[in-house]
């Protein structure tokens, strides 16, 4: 039954989920930002979960990387002292996905002998450990992509893995939403006309997500490193030559502009559009009579949302020193997360509930 409320070590259990994923996706941001994913070669699930243990072993993973093209293109001053800086973070990234995968399973056990798991959450934590399975997957084949010819790793299976991690942290978050009980306190749909804007949020900062994927990816930041023109235009003129709009050059990001202005002009006209259409649902919400609750997540979801825009506007400001800001980076990311979250939790609490 929707609504219905499981014990509370059940609902426990799934909020450290929650709280261990959203500080992976943090520790993602953190990998990337430091240049360290692929600091680790090779994808191995049981004997990776230990760090080289001796000298020589250090050695070993050195000379791996030694032979990507990261080394050889960008790294190649880099001593074994500072490899071990950068092998740290991919090492603790890899670590946490292992943590989290004993986190689920052995207390998934003990409440599935004592019968505490209902056959509808059954079915979401399938989908949870499907999703699980997958952005594990896509997170190798992501950092494949970089040992070949490209010293960075692909932008748009960046973009894949990252927008699967997040898929992942929604779909937990909606089956923990789905046994917390908070449905009791809402009756209806408190948002009345207003919701069908809830629904227009949730596509349009789902896909404001993924631009952000593709912009880290693409480095689109070291491009237009400027607020609010684009290098001294309103619209970068690479964009107006149509001979620019092929696939070729979507391709090859990292040897023409034309990809990093289409994608950056693209996330910030969406974050116009989110503002508009923000604005919009507070109006027509205003207009309703709304439970303490749900004011309580509209206000926290303007909240972010505006956190968000200064702290996109700072990164990219800050990327005209040719890096991009670590803490700005992974706040951008880390906030851009709960900002999706706050739309799911208003869409969640706004949608037709199931009957018995």
């Amino acid at each position: 039954m929707d609504g219905s409320k499981a014990k509370w070590p059940v609902r426990a259990w799934l909020l450290i989920g929650l709280t261990m994923i959203f500080f992976q996706v943090v520790l993602g941001g953190i990998t990337r930002l430091t240049g360290s994913g692929l600091s680790i070669t090779k994808w191995d699930i049981v004997t990776g979960t230990l760090p080289p243990m001796s000298e020589k072993a250090w050695e070993q993973e050195y000379v791996l990387y030694q032979q990507t093209p990261q080394f050889a293109k960008v790294n190649k001053e880099m001593d074994i002292s500072s490899f071990k800086q950068i092998y740290f973070w991919e090492y603790l990234h890899r670590l946490w996905a292992r943590s989290m995968g004993f986190v689920f399973i052995f207390p998934l056990i003990y409440f599935l002998r004592k019968h505490w798991i209902s056959s509808s959450l059954k079915r979401d934590l399938i989908g949870v450990f499907f999703l699980a399975a997958l952005v594990a997957s896509f997170g190798w084949i992501m950092v494949a992509s970089g040992l070949v010819d490209r010293p960075w790793v692909n932008a748009y299976k960046l973009m894949l893995h990252l927008g699967l991690g997040i898929f992942l942290f929604e779909f937990l978050l909606v089956t923990y939403l789905n046994v917390s009980g908070i449905t009791q306190k809402v009756a209806g749909r408190p948002f009345g006309k207003a919701g069908r804007y809830v629904v227009w949020l949730l596509v349009i900062v789902g896909f404001q997500v993924l631009l952000g994927g593709l912009m880290s990816g693409m480095k689109a930041g070291f491009a237009f490193p400027t607020f609010p023109k684009l290098n001294g235009e309103w619209f970068p003129s690479v964009l107006l030559n149509a001979s620019n709009w092929t696939l070729e050059n979507m391709k090859a990001y990292d040897g023409h502009t034309f990809a990093p202005a289409l994608i950056q002009v693209l996330h910030r006209m969406t974050a116009y559009l989110i503002v508009i259409v923000g604005s919009v649902f507070l109006f027509k919400v205003s207009k309703e009579t709304c439970p303490k609750l749900c004011k309580l997540v509209v206000g926290t979801f303007v909240s972010l949302v505006s956190t968000q825009i200064l702290l996109g506007v700072y990164t990219v400001l800050g990327c005209k020193l040719g890096v991009v800001p670590l803490t700005l980076g992974v706040l951008h990311q880390a906030v851009g997360l709960l900002t999706l979250s706050s739309v799911v939790l208003l869409w969640f609490l706004n949608k037709k509930r199931r009957s018995n």
